[in-house]
């Protein structure tokens, strides 16, 4: 004879047995934090805490496993906190954002990247943003991709090689249906590993743009992100595959009429990711 279904107690009683064990696997996650801060600090290790290369990793397996019943915003949000909040807890830092769109919509990202533990600071624009993170020790910066032209060449403070640079590009998921799908950037002081080195961000600078130049870049499977124009030319912020080496790029603009004339890294990023079939 078959069992009779669980009843509604039962089932309850086991939603308290899967919450405990979902407690203490946090509890222990954050004892092995602990024991990580320990070992950086036995081993002298003063480099950033922050790991665009494992979350890239992680947030990959995440999304691509079968969410169940949950819809996939659920756990990529949950990973995203704990992460997040994990880094916190390793060195405290803020999060200056970029409201010049609006308040909300930066608010809802960070919170849904970064939690509630993690300060919000808001910033009039990006170049505020990169001047707030430049004059940190360690804080992040987020800014929209698609900033006001009345800002400009506004990817300047982040050329120096002292100066900010680009860790990240989310959401790291893209889709037309994600809950908070604003494109943006986020931004930490200069690190030397740890870096998700698969897509480059690069300021050039060139005598002029040429239409032909948007067909040149996509040959490499490059994009023009943004562009500015003043007295001493044309400023483009292009993103690239790693693998495109700069002198590529910049022969590839010179074919195009463009007369390229500098070339500098200002950041990278995990290649954008877009789930099977979105």
């Amino acid at each position: 004879m078959s069992q009779p279904p669980p009843s509604l107690l039962q089932l309850r009683d086991e939603i308290d047995r899967v919450d405990a064990v979902i407690h203490a696997a946090l509890v222990e996650r954050g004892e092995i934090v602990g024991q990580v801060i320990e070992a950086k600090r036995a081993a002298g290790d003063t480099g950033s805490a922050f790991r665009p290369d494992r979350e890239a990793a992680l947030m990959r397996k995440i999304v691509l496993k079968a969410p169940g019943r949950w819809p996939l915003d659920a756990p990529e949000n949950i990973w995203r906190v704990i992460v997040a909040t994990s880094t916190y807890t390793q060195v405290p830092y803020a999060v200056h954002a970029d409201i010049s769109g609006g308040d909300i919509p930066m608010r809802e990202s960070m919170r849904f990247h970064f939690g509630f533990t993690v300060p919000f600071v808001a910033a009039p624009d990006a170049r505020a943003v990169i001047a707030a993170v430049d004059a940190s020790t360690g804080d992040l910066g987020m800014f929209r991709i698609d900033q006001s032209a009345a800002l400009g060449v506004w990817w300047k403070g982040l050329e120096h090689a002292a100066a900010p640079k680009i860790i990240a590009r989310l959401p790291f998921a893209e889709r037309p249906d994600h809950p908070v799908g604003l494109p943006v950037f986020v931004i930490a002081r200069p690190q030397k590993e740890g870096l998700a080195r698969e897509t480059i961000l690069a300021s050039v600078r060139a005598e002029r743009w040429r239409m032909p130049a948007f067909e040149a870049l996509k040959s490499l499977g490059a994009e023009l992100l943004s562009s500015a124009g003043d007295a001493t030319g044309a400023h483009l912020l292009i993103a690239h595959p790693a693998e495109i080496a700069p002198q590529a790029l910049t022969d590839a603009l010179a074919q195009a009429k463009c007369a390229p004339s500098r070339y500098v890294e200002i950041g990278c990023h995990a290649n954008r990711f877009a789930l099977p079939g979105a």
